[in-house]
């Protein structure tokens, strides 16, 4: 099951950019794409209201089991089902390279109070690290590894300038971790039987020449979280 891959094999998020994203702000904060909830927790540690929204039913009824107390709804970035100026941020985690950039803007535009925010977030594993690089040529990279390594996201009007903050850190990953890992991306899910077993294959043989892993334990797996955020224009 996607949701399960996805909670067993997705990092959550270093609170320090959690909390950047945030600064600044009050009230509830939507955490849009919610998936599972790795970015929800981090908005709950801290102690600020979160609602959830995600086009995921299997997803948010994973988020529900774990995080019962969390307000959970089913929409999407162009189509938010929360009232005009609700919440004092929205944030997506691994989740706005999907979105059609101009209707997302608006939208979060629309649910916003004044003086709120935009916040970005992605968590990329750091190839500067051999086996993590050979991994990423095993996975076939994605969407978001490529568009931090372009130059991070893009908002539309009536948002302003993006800033940045990047966090290095790392995180233990058992092989079963990063099996999970594999099958929670979406080229994976999509892919037929065949494709799955061959992208496993390519894997297995990266993981088999990590000597931790192939000892039955763990491996420091590094990682670079890359956060962005903006406000209204004028604001």
């Amino acid at each position: 099951m996607a949701a399960d891959a996805y909670e067993a094999g997705r990092p959550e998020y270093p609170l320090e950019a959690v909390a950047w994203m945030l600064e600044g702000t009050e009230g509830v904060v939507l955490d849009l794409g919610a998936g599972t909830g790795k970015l929800t927790r981090g908005v709950l540690a801290l102690g600020r209201e979160v609602v959830a929204v995600d086009p995921d039913a299997a997803m948010l009824a994973r988020l529900a089991s774990e995080l019962p107390a969390v307000r959970a709804e089913v929409g999407t970035a162009e189509e938010i089902p929360l009232p005009d100026a609700s919440v004092g941020a929205v944030v997506l985690g691994q989740a706005w390279h999907w979105v059609d950039v101009e209707r997302a803007s608006r939208e979060a535009a629309r649910v916003l109070a004044p003086g709120g925010v935009l916040g970005l977030i992605w968590n990329v594993r750091d190839e500067r690290e051999r086996w993590v690089a050979a991994l990423t040529v095993a996975m076939l990279g994605s969407v978001a590894e490529a568009l931090i390594e372009a130059g991070g996201p893009t908002v539309a009007a009536p948002f302003g300038p993006l800033e940045e903050l990047r966090v290095n850190w790392s995180r233990p990953m058992t092989r079963d971790a990063i099996e999970a890992m594999v099958r929670s991306r979406s080229y994976y899910i999509a892919a037929d039987a065949e494709g799955r077993a061959q992208a496993e294959a390519r894997v297995a043989v990266v993981l088999d020449g990590v000597e931790s892993l192939a000892r039955g334990g763990s491996v420091s797996a590094p990682y670079i979280t890359a956060a962005y955020r903006t406000g209204l224009r004028g604001e």
